[in-house]
């Protein structure tokens, strides 16, 4: 039998794991792990040396990443575009954006990877500006991906603050991926 000082302590729920998009600081975290990341795949990349048979692998890998995960973005873009103008609701946009975080991630992933044993000048301001658009691309999709829990807990009706949010988010999303695009097309015509 309990003691009445027992049973007046709740019974405790178990905890679950801390999960990337539970708050500011997780995600925080993330960026800053990817961040250094993607620093020490650029010192890699100083050291790395490919033959042309590698390197025409490795440039297919890229196109083919780059075709994935823009594609994707593409899709998730296109579909806030649908529910912005009315034209879908909210909950098909959020289960079909959460379905694409794998082909943007994984293409993205493709793409820095075989960026970096592409034998990037880096010295280059172009390819340096590449980088930095990269570095911006990625700490955008970590805090998109917070924008999403958060648009998918939602209980009230989606205000202009979190409106702006989603807005914003796919415009950098847009202007990192098209420009590193071009830059990348630039780099390869020179």
């Amino acid at each position: 039998m309990l003691s009445p000082a027992a049973a007046s302590v709740p019974a405790r729920t178990p905890s679950r794991p801390l999960r990337l998009y539970d708050s500011w600081w997780t995600v925080a975290a993330a960026g800053l792990v990817a961040m250094i990341v993607l620093t020490a795949g650029l010192w890699c990349s100083l050291h790395v040396r490919t033959d042309q048979t590698l390197h025409t692998a490795v440039l297919f890998v890229h196109l083919a990443s780059l075709v994935l995960g823009f594609g994707a973005v593409l899709s998730a873009d296109y579909y806030g575009l649908l529910w912005a103008t009315g034209r879908c609701p909210l909950g098909e946009v959020i289960a079909a954006t959460s379905r694409l975080h794998v082909p943007i991630w994984a293409g993205l992933g493709g793409l820095v990877a075989s960026g970096l044993m592409l034998q990037p000048d880096l010295h280059s301001l172009l390819t340096q500006t590449k980088i930095a658009l990269v570095a911006l691309l990625t700490l955008n999709g970590l805090q998109a991906g917070l924008l999403g829990r958060r648009l998918a807990e939602a209980t009230e009706p989606i205000g202009r603050g979190m409106t702006a949010w989603g807005g914003a988010t796919a415009l950098l999303s847009q202007a990192c991926w098209w420009g590193a695009a071009a830059i990348g097309f630039l780099n390869t015509n020179r």
